[in-house]
């Protein structure tokens, strides 16, 4: 008997999403919260029995569901390193998600895994390098380091990944590191309380000095470096670490260089700061997460290495009979390659920590051939100039303080008056209000001890009118609140 679920008709049933979905992203409607009770009621029911059937389900997709999703993908949302997906890439992973349910096996879906990589790596200034996919910044940084505390033990004559840690080692990352940097530590065995945090200047980046000093103190007491992490582009305030000396430093003490280049990696292609990335060369791993900066749906990230075999070393699995055994092989010789799935094609499985993993590679080649480098770098300068517009407000309006000079797309300012003594306060009550407008939607971090809004521009739809409404936004309400405060 023909089973139920398969009764629906994708082409049909996209099109009535898609218009969905379009409507939607206009954002004229309430936000999710306004009517929370309502669709809470509904969707949140007991398990079902019998099915609703497909055209229910469908239909309460759209109306309770979508209608009421996130104001992430919102063009003045702004709070966020994460937004919503350009169209091309959402078409991909939709196509990927029926065509090619896994990514490995010889199809066409497998091959775009490694041009896009390779694609990426020569668009963003690390061309040769070789790279494997994950979900997400989280993963890829975990790839990354444990790929660095194999190579660390196999310099002292130990296999780490065959038999444990067998002495005490250390991560090198500034105080401003993604804090998914000391999970992975933990993740890897070496223990989150050893990532050595290093002092920053004023600006959020590193000091090479102390980290240089810390190094040498570690020697002195036999303690194995694992690895030097550099920002690319810090979460709070977008800071760029000093990538040249601190590689200069990894290669002096020969330890493992590494670049969280998650959010900022693409600032590359502005060539007005392209000069803060000089010694990319110098990394032993990078990684990227497309669907931040690049519009990639929310589940892709790469990271990037000199030698692959260091992950494969790192990750690979013990051979599984049912899959190495229905692959067609004749005593050791090459497979015979008649068939899609006579091979499994480059083994990414074996180079992180993934069996089971979608297509994310068609959704970074669907983004770039769509508008090429050119039109990637024509983004990346876009939103950079939205962060340097509001810089330049703030520091010519009496009324706003910037708190640090943009690097990247992220511009850390806050409302000032004579009127209020608490000004952190201020903003944090401004803030609030901004979201309950549900127009224009920063965040706030902490600049130097104060408390900043913080907006960051990465969003494929949002432009110059949004960073423009925003500072509108902020001065007409610290107006108001200055008054009652």
């Amino acid at each position: 008997m023909k089973d139920q679920a398969e009764t629906g008709n994708y082409a049909e049933t996209l099109q009535l999403i898609g218009s969905n979905l379009d409507n939607y992203l206009k954002f004229d409607h309430d936000d999710a919260q306004t009517n929370a009770h309502i669709w809470q009621q509904q969707l949140d029911t007991p398990l079902p029995q019998q099915g609703d059937g497909f055209d229910a389900t469908v239909n309460q997709l759209i109306t309770q569901v979508i209608a009421n999703a996130s104001a992430i993908p919102n063009p003045g949302s702004s709070g966020y390193i994460t937004t919503g997906a350009v169209t091309i890439a959402t078409l991909a992973a939709t196509a990927a998600n029926v065509a090619s349910p896994q990514r490995y096996t010889l199809t066409a879906f497998n091959l775009l895994e490694e041009v896009s990589l390779n694609w990426l790596a020569e668009m963003l200034g690390i061309k040769g390098m070789k790279g494997v996919y994950s979900s997400g910044g989280s993963v890829a940084n975990l790839v990354a380091l444990g790929g660095a505390k194999q190579w660390a033990f196999e310099q002292v004559g130990h296999n780490a990944a065959a038999d444990g840690i067998n002495r005490v080692g250390v991560i090198y990352a500034s105080a401003e590191c993604h804090h998914t940097i000391q999970r992975s530590a933990g993740i890897l065995g070496l223990g989150r309380n050893r990532v050595k945090s290093i002092k920053c200047d004023d600006k959020g980046c590193m000091n090479v000095e102390a980290l240089e000093q810390a190094i040498k103190q570690d020697l002195a007491n036999g303690i194995l470096p694992i690895a030097i992490v550099a920002n690319l582009g810090s979460t709070n305030t977008g800071a760029i670490d000093p990538i040249k000396p601190m590689g200069q430093i990894s290669k002096k003490y020969k330890i493992w260089f590494h670049v969280d280049g998650a959010y900022g990696l693409p600032g590359i292609l502005d060539q007005r700061i392209s000069h803060l990335y000089e010694g990319l060369e110098l990394a032993d791993s990078i990684i990227i997460d497309p669907h931040k900066w690049l519009g990639a749906s929310v589940g892709v990230a790469a990271t990037f290495v000199k030698d692959r075999d260091v992950l494969f070393r790192a990750f690979t699995q013990e051979p599984a009979d049912y899959l190495e055994g229905s692959v067609e092989q004749e005593d050791g010789a090459a497979p015979i390659i008649e068939h899609s799935l006579d091979d499994f094609g480059i083994p990414y499985y074996d180079f992180g920590v993934e069996l089971s993993s979608p297509c994310r590679g068609v959704i970074v080649w669907a983004m770039i051939k769509e508008i090429g480098v050119d039109g990637m770098r024509a983004r990346i300068m876009r939103h950079n100039d939205m962060a340097k517009s509001i810089a330049e407000t703030a520091k010519n309006h009496p009324n706003l303080e910037l708190m640090l000079e943009p690097t990247l797309s992220i511009c850390c300012f806050r409302y000032i008056s004579d009127k209020v003594n608490d000004l952190d306060l201020l903003n944090r009550r401004l803030l609030r209000r901004l979201v309950k407008e549900n127009n224009y939607l920063p965040s706030t971090t902490q600049v130097n001890g104060k408390l900043a809004i913080r907006p960051c521009f990465i969003g494929a739809r949002s432009e110059q009118s949004h960073a423009d409404g925003l500072i509108k936004a902020v001065l007409r309400i610290g107006d108001d609140l200055a008054d009652q405060l």
